[in-house]
């Protein structure tokens, strides 16, 4: 298979994906195999297999998951909201192309309605066929795929869900308006009373701006504005955050019912994972 010269790099040592964080960092990953690669109408994609980390999503040349650590990432974003909600029975998931998130909110029985909206489907067929660790071949009936722009999806919505999770890519070509106010207010709109609203709001050490803002413009709607935090070691500084936004207030005690199968999250996890380190809470204080 052609490398992408863009994203892949070969040596004596091998094939490199060389991932272009910021000016002055850059993270390269060894290369066992191409699994598969395309350029769909929104971005390049690739699922590789990797030395270290097994095999992983990349969109436009940058890691999204991968089997040694998506496990982490999906099992926060998903498990936290859905466990602090008294009755999830209909869930909205933005994103969320790998499938991880679906396959997580899937594991509760009361559960009747999972509506995941995907603006590329390329991405999905890449996962449940190439990346099975995160996706577990996804296929339950509950899930309804929604190949189409979450935005507008969102616009249309109306007091429908009890969970919303935003599992977006970086804030950067399709994903940017996916970190917007106007796309909250949406998100707000389409919660039932008493909904949860959570999204990944990026690094605390190397996207503080990012994790501010949207923290800021969460806590403008939602009475009840939380953020949390996990190490997911692909992801450039490791620890990563997530913020959640309540129209009620969350009852607390709802972290010792959780009893999901699970390789990260445990009621340890859930319990302390609100506990922030001090440059945080300094960082969040200062906007």
């Amino acid at each position: 298979m052609k490398l992408m010269s863009d994203y892949l790099h070969e040596d004596s040592e091998g094939i490199w994906l060389t991932e272009k964080e910021r000016d002055n960092l850059r993270i390269s990953y060894r290369i066992k195999e191409i699994v598969f690669q395309h350029q769909s109408p929104f971005q390049h994609v690739m699922i590789l297999d990797s030395f270290d980390f097994g095999r992983m999503l990349v969109l436009d040349g940058v890691v999204q998951t991968t089997s040694m650590d998506g496990h982490i990432y999906n099992e926060m974003i998903s498990h936290i909201p859905l466990t602090l909600h008294p009755d999830p029975q209909k869930v909205l998931i933005i994103g969320g192309g790998d499938c991880g998130v679906a396959r997580e909110a899937s594991k509760y029985e009361n559960v009747n309605q999972i509506d995941m909206v995907e603006i590329d489907e390329t991405v999905v067929k890449a996962c449940l066929e190439h990346l099975p660790a995160v996706s577990g071949g996804l296929a339950d009936p509950r899930v309804n795929f929604i190949f189409g722009d979450g935005v507008e999806f969102a616009r249309r919505s109306h007091e429908k869900y009890d969970v919303i999770i935003v599992d977006s890519s970086d804030p950067v070509g399709p994903a940017k308006q996916l970190f917007e106010l106007s796309f909250y207010e949406n998100l707000f709109q389409a919660l039932k009373h008493g909904g949860i609203l959570v999204c990944q709001s990026q690094s605390p050490i190397f996207h503080a701006d990012v994790m501010n803002e949207t923290y800021q413009r969460m806590s403008s709607l939602f009475p009840h504005t939380n953020l949390y935090s996990a190490v997911v070691p692909t992801y450039p500084g490791g620890m990563w955050s997530f913020t959640l936004g309540s129209k009620a207030e969350i009852d607390w005690q709802r972290t010792e019912m959780f009893q999901k199968s699970a390789v990260y999250v445990n009621k340890g996890i859930l319990q302390r994972c609100f506990q922030l380190p001090q440059f945080v809470k300094d960082n969040l204080k200062g906007n």
